[in-house]
């Protein structure tokens, strides 16, 4: 088709020149806060759990508060759960996500009118 333009983007937080919050990093908290692990999340990810640590990690020390709080193991076993802090970087993330989206929606429109 000839007037099948599509306006495109990827949005996410850095902090000076590294990722602190993206589409994958949001998906990984909230398997995280549906599986109450961050070994279960990254398994449902198809993710490998020290790829998964390193991104908590490199996320919780980014943050001004960390995002995730972890318990070591013990006869309970270890576990991990967001903070007041993660459920805020969901929403915020989701909000600006859905904000870009918008805007692409508009200038994809604005493409296909100037370009048939």
């Amino acid at each position: 088709m000839k007037n099948d333009y599509r306006v495109a983007g990827k949005i996410w937080i850095a902090r000076g020149k590294e990722t602190f919050l993206g589409y994958g990093r949001i998906k990984l908290l909230e398997r995280i806060r549906e599986h109450g692990s961050i070994s279960a999340a990254a398994r449902s990810m198809g993710m490998g759990y020290r790829h998964a640590w390193r991104l908590v990690d490199s996320m919780n020390k980014a943050a001004p508060e960390a995002l995730v709080k972890t318990v070591t193991g013990g006869a309970g076993g270890g576990g991990a759960k967001l903070t007041g802090a993660g459920e805020r970087a969901i929403e915020l993330f989701w909000r600006i996500y859905k904000e870009m989206e918008d805007f692409l929606e508009n200038e994809t429109r604005d493409v296909k009118e100037r370009l048939k």
